[in-house]
């Protein structure tokens, strides 16, 4: 691991010189700073593991996920992660980051530059400009949900799909039903890619009755299901599974719309289980993911991974919660 020293030498510098650059001293020039925090980040030099309480920062980048209110997807993540941070006497700092700060900032530079230790970073997507960068990070990061191969310093946390979607699919069979339909989430989603392919795999091991106009992507919200679930009932679908409680919440709405009764004539099933998933009408059967576990599970992984312990992936295992929005086929007939 390269030193202030090293940076140094390199640039032909003092030492003082490099710590100014690193630490956002105003003496020395935008430009001269930098060029040592590019060089910094160049020679994978890294941000100090001081025991001081001063130095003890982390940073939670999040994109393409709602968080700031209780009912929505990454409000008990972030709350677990700031917990378990805190507990511990780190300061975590919570940044928006668009496509256009992505563009503006470097990853590395970013983290240095502000005296973050490392990172968790929520919802980016496998084409945002930040996963090239992070696939080479001399940084100690988490992905929610994502996952790049061959860089020690970085770490997957999720929510086991494949276990989800199975559990799903089971719960179904188990109630006599035969032709499942699916409604995926963003194309752009790793989660989505494996989700995917978990489905795919439980129609063949399970011999559903699937066409390929009974599998559809969309986006990770209700809207998805307007555009798709109509062809669903068309096939004759008698349940759908959803990509998560978003676009279930969107289908039940759909399907009563056109005069289908949930769960009567059709059933569904989400994915996540946030607050909503208790209120919709019928209360919805979901696939749990515990939230504030990833969450407090994130800073643990990610702590390791400040301490030089390298760690692959954290998964957590999903739940089925069976509400009234699933029933037995034998009462999923014909639309009313």
């Amino acid at each position: 691991m390269a030193t202030i020293k090293d940076i140094a030498n390199r640039l032909g510098i003092s030492i003082s010189t490099v710590s100014k650059g690193l630490n956002g001293a105003s003496d020395i020039s935008e430009d001269l700073r930098q060029l040592v925090l590019d060089t910094a980040v160049e020679m994978g030099y890294s941000t100090k593991r001081s025991k001081k309480v001063e130095y003890r920062k982390l940073c939670l980048f999040i994109t393409n996920m709602d968080y700031k209110t209780l009912d929505t997807f990454g409000y008990d993540i972030v709350l677990g992660f700031k917990q378990n941070a805190f507990k511990h006497k780190w300061d975590v700092t919570v940044v928006e980051i668009d496509v256009e700060f992505q563009e503006q900032h470097k990853y590395d530079t970013y983290l240095l530059q502000h005296g973050y230790c490392g990172a968790f970073i929520l919802g980016l997507a496998l084409h945002n400009p930040w996963m090239e960068q992070v696939k080479t990070t001399t940084m100690p990061t988490v992905l929610f949900d994502n996952f790049v191969d061959g860089n020690q310093n970085v770490g997957y946390l999720g929510t086991d799909s494949h276990e989800g979607i199975h559990m799903a699919v089971e719960h179904l069979v188990n109630l006599g039903h035969k032709k499942i339909a699916f409604l995926n989430g963003s194309s752009g989603s790793l989660v989505s890619a494996e989700r995917q392919e978990a489905f795919e795999s439980a129609v063949k091991e399970y011999k559903i009755d699937c066409t390929e106009k009974m599998m559809a992507k969309g986006y990770f919200v209700a809207d998805s299901a307007h555009y798709h679930v109509p062809t669903f009932l068309e096939e004759g679908a008698t349940a759908i599974v959803c990509g998560n409680d978003l676009i279930a919440k969107g289908a039940i709405e759909t399907c009563t719309k056109a005069g289908y009764r949930v769960p009567e004539d059709i059933s569904i099933i989400g994915f996540d289980n946030i607050p909503i998933a208790a209120t919709t009408e019928p209360p919805l059967t979901t696939i749990s993911q515990q939230r504030n576990e990833l969450g407090r599970c994130a800073y643990t992984t990610l702590y390791s991974l400040i301490n030089h312990v390298s760690i692959s992936k954290t998964m957590l295992r999903p739940q089925l919660v069976e509400r009234e929005s699933t029933t037995v086929v034998s009462r999923t007939l014909n639309k009313k």
